[in-house]
């Protein structure tokens, strides 16, 4: 049984930084692609970052470039998400995701296994 574990939410006000981890059982986190989703109220789940199973490589929505980290420890079997300088339009359920195939990443349909999600809201 797979199991993706999303913690590290919460209520933050604009410019603040959280760090997001997600947890990973019954999945080896270096040979999945890994993402993170969001979804806002009302509006349709949108992709934030991946990392390839390669560890090397990286990928960012444009709306979060430069201001989001997605990295993996391997000995923990984990994947993070630092978010910096966050926005009020930032608030969304943050959700993790883990691919076996590369492309598109984008896409939440490429993902094999999701988690549960954890809700970050940024008050302005």
């Amino acid at each position: 049984q797979v199991y993706l574990v999303e913690s590290g939410g919460g209520l933050v006000q604009a410019g603040d930084s959280l760090r997001l981890s997600c947890a990973a059982s019954g999945l080896t986190v270096s040979t999945y692609a890994m993402g993170w989703f969001r979804q806002a109220f009302g509006k349709e789940r949108e992709f934030v970052a991946a990392i390839f199973w390669s560890g090397a490589g990286t990928y960012y929505a444009d709306s979060v470039k430069g201001r989001f980290t997605i990295s993996r420890d391997n000995a923990k079997n984990a994947v993070y998400l630092q978010m910096n300088s966050l926005k009020p339009e930032d608030t969304a359920v943050y959700y993790c995701a883990a691919a076996r195939s590369l492309m598109p990443l984008t896409i939440p349909s490429t993902y094999d296994y999701w988690g549960q999600g954890t809700q970050v809201t940024v008050s302005s």
